[in-house]
């Protein structure tokens, strides 16, 4: 089979397209065929180092996240899932092989069935983004804790960066289960998207009072921000936030390492809780929760992706592997997919 595989750390150079054999499933595992290999900026962080000396691994091939065919299944996994379009997520989370690959092996639990109705654009789409944006959206104090079509009846949600991959998610996810959504943005072109995607409300950070016109909308306030540039946001997220309201904080983009101010007299004055988030030490417990709700309202056609329902999708072929980290490197906005099959 075709795989893209790296040795050493490093830029997108490091990548090299290999043949290998064909792996075989072990107990409990699923092999897929794949069809869409999805990159997210973990896989980049991973491949770079990220604070790591070297890869965990004499030979890596990256991407947690794919679609494709489940077409051999391990000792002690039922016969449901052979023959099964599934989406993939986390398969290369402690595995040397993820789903830049012809073929991939994975824990059966991370092979989840695909609806009809989804395409294998959509599987690839959902991993990481979808799964962070449920657990930013399921770790208030007062709840919920699962989604489900009235869950966040009600409540505010603010998606900062509402054009990225996981603010789509946490759009689309929010409005699924009833929330009043609304996301910030950096142009008119990002307003657009995040409106596709289903946000009822959309402001440009970048023009007049964001935080007024945030309180116009939401008087008593934002209950959840889920937050994707801590660093740069949290004075507005405060300035927004109702009291007892949660700030989900997955990544802090564009923050350069700067260390992050809190106005902790502010924070304390609204007993705001600021929660900080990745999916690898959610726990399985919070995992399972999120690919059971996300499979639901994947089954209600709620996360649909492409240019028309705010997420553009920009593709590459397996051997430009190199090329899609570069795309997301350069903060292509829109989801980067690799077509493996």
């Amino acid at each position: 089979m075709r795989a893209i595989v790296y040795r050493e750390n490093g830029g997108p150079e490091v990548l090299e397209s290999v043949d290998r054999e064909t792996p075989a499933p072990g107990p409990g595992e699923v092999r897929v065929r794949i069809a869409v290999s999805g990159v997210n900026p973990t896989d980049l962080q991973a491949r770079s180092g990220a604070g790591r000396v070297a890869p965990p691994f004499a030979e890596v091939t990256p991407h947690l996240d794919g679609a494709g065919t489940v077409d051999a299944v391990g000792e002690g996994v039922g016969g449901g899932l052979l023959g099964r379009r599934v989406w993939v997520y986390m398969a290369a989370a402690g595995r040397p092989t993820g789903t830049a690959a012809e073929y991939a092996v994975v824990p059966a639990e991370r092979a989840v069935p695909l609806p009809d109705e989804a395409g294998f654009d959509v599987g690839a789409a959902l991993g990481v983004p979808a799964l962070t944006a449920h657990r930013a959206l399921t770790v208030a104090e007062d709840g919920p804790s699962r989604l489900r079509p009235g869950a966040l009846e009600g409540r505010c949600v603010l998606a900062a960066g509402g054009a990225g991959a996981v603010g789509h998610a946490v759009i689309q996810l929010a409005r699924w289960a009833g929330a009043t959504v609304l996301g910030t943005v950096s142009g008119p072109e990002k307003a657009r998207l995040a409106t596709a995607a289903g946000a009822h409300h959309v402001i440009n950070y970048r023009e007049g009072d964001p935080a007024a016109r945030i309180r116009e909308i939401a008087p008593d306030g934002i209950d959840l921000v889920a937050e994707v540039a801590l660093g740069a946001n949290l004075g507005l997220d405060l300035a927004v936030l109702r009291p007892r309201g949660t700030i989900a904080a997955y990544a802090d983009d564009g923050s350069g390492g700067r260390p992050v101010e809190l106005n902790a007299t502010k924070a304390m004055v609204l007993n705001a809780r600021l929660q900080f988030l990745v999916l690898y030490t959610a726990g399985p417990e919070a995992r399972a929760a999120a690919v059971a709700d996300v499979t639901a309202a994947l089954d209600a056609g709620a996360l649909p992706v492409g240019e028309q329902h705010g997420l553009p999708l920009h593709r590459f072929p397996l051997d430009r592997t190199a090329d899609a980290h570069r795309a997301v490197e350069n903060a292509t906005t829109g989801k980067i997919l690799v077509d493996v099959a």
